[in-house]
C-alpha cells in the first residue's frame, strides 16, 4: 500500500476518534467552539475517507477509458476539501451568531478542557505525519489534508485557551466570538487548496524551479545540440513534459532514439518520488523560429 493511502487511513482514524470525544462533550457543554469542533473534525473524517478513495483510483494505470490515467482525481479531492471547510466554516458562524443573539453558559468546563488538551496532542501528533509523507511524495492531497489538520492544530488551541479564559473570568461572550474567528479562518485556510486544485485542473505548468532543473539538465547534455518548446504539467502525482531536442542532421534514428531513452531515464531522476511521463520531439535541426510563426 502507498505511503499516501496509509496516511489517509491515519487521519481518518484520529478524525473519527476525535469526532466521538468532542461531539459527547460539545452537547453536554453547550459550547459552540467545541461543537464548531466536533462538526469540522466530522468534515474531516469525510474528507479523509474520499480522500483515500480517490489515492486508490489515481493510483491506477492508464487504460483504454483514461489514457493518461486518473491523476486529476486528486486535484478533485483538493477542490472538494477546501469546498467543505469553507462551508462548514460558514455553518460555524451561524452557529456562533445565533449564541451572541442568545446566550447559553457553557457547562463541564472541566471536562471540555480535558477534550481540547486530546484533541491537541492528537492532532499535533497526525499534522506532523502528514507533513512529513507530503514532503516526501509531493501529493496535493496529502498536503491539502497537512493543511487542513493544521488549521485545525489552531483552532483547538484558541479554543483551548478561550475555555480557560471562561472559566477564570465567565466572559462567555468569548465562546461564539472565538467561533466567528475560526470560521473565518477555516474559510481563509480553504483558498489555497481550492486554487491549488483548480490549477491543476487546467493543467498549469511545473514549479519555476522545477523547470529550472530540467532546463540545466538538458543543458548539461553533450549529445544534443539545444532543445526549445519545452511544456510541462502535473495531474496528481504525475508529471507530464513534452520538449523538442536537436540533433545533429546526419544522426541516425537508432541514435538519435537511444539518447531520447537516455534523457528520459534522466528526467525521471529529476523526480524521484514521482511518476515522469516524457514525450520527446526529435528535430534534425533547430526549427523553434518555425513553429514559433504558426
Amino acid at each position: 500500500m502507498r505511503i499516501e493511502k496509509k496516511a489517509t487511513l491515519v487521519s481518518s482514524s484520529t478524525a473519527a476518534l476525535l469526532v466521538i470525544i468532542k461531539m459527547v462533550v460539545g452537547l453536554m457543554s453547550g459550547s459552540i467552539a467545541i461543537l464548531a469542533s466536533a462538526i469540522d473534525s466530522f468534515l474531516d473524517l469525510l474528507v479523509s475517507i474520499f480522500n483515500y478513495f480517490a489515492l486508490s483510483q489515481s493510483e491506477k494505470k492508464a487504460d483504454d477509458i483514461f489514457n493518461f490515467g486518473r491523476g486529476k482525481l486528486e486535484a478533485i479531492a483538493a477542490v472538494m476539501e477546501g469546498t467543505i471547510i469553507s462551508i462548514s466554516g460558514l455553518f460555524i458562524a451561524y452557529n456562533a451568531v445565533q449564541k451572541l443573539m442568545h446566550p447559553k453558559d457553557i457547562a463541564y468546563m472541566d471536562l471540555s478542557l480535558i477534550v481540547m488538551g486530546i484533541s491537541i496532542v492528537l492532532t499535533t501528533a497526525l499534522v506532523l505525519f502528514l507533513m512529513k509523507v507530503a514532503k516526501k511524495t509531493g501529493n496535493l492531497v496529502i498536503r491539502a489534508d497537512a493543511l487542513h489538520y493544521k488549521t485545525d492544530l489552531y483552532t483547538n488551541g484558541a479554543i483551548l485557551v478561550a475555555l480557560g479564559v471562561i472559566h477564570f473570568t465567565d466572559y462567555e461572550i468569548v465562546d461564539p466570538l472565538l467561533g466567528i474567528g475560526i470560521a473565518i479562518y477555516m474559510i481563509y485556510s480553504a483558498y489555497p487548496i481550492i486554487k491549488e486544485g483548480f490549477l491543476m485542473l487546467m493543467d498549469i505548468s511545473l514549479e519555476s524551479e522545477e523547470i529550472e532543473k530540467i532546463n540545466h539538465y538538458l543543458r548539461e547534455q553533450k549529445d544534443i545540440n539545444g532543445f526549445h518548446h519545452l511544456s510541462t504539467r502535473r495531474s496528481g502525482s504525475d508529471i507530464f513534459l513534452t520538449v523538442h531536442v536537436v540533433f545533429n542532421i546526419s544522426i541516425s534514428l537508432f541514435d538519435a532514439h537511444r539518447i531520447s531513452d537516455n534523457l528520459e531515464e534522466g528526467l525521471d531522476q529529476l523526480f524521484e518520488d514521482e511518476r515522469v511521463h516524457t514525450i520527446i520531439h526529435m528535430d534534425p535541426y533547430d526549427d523553434s523560429d518555425i513553429n514559433d510563426e504558426h
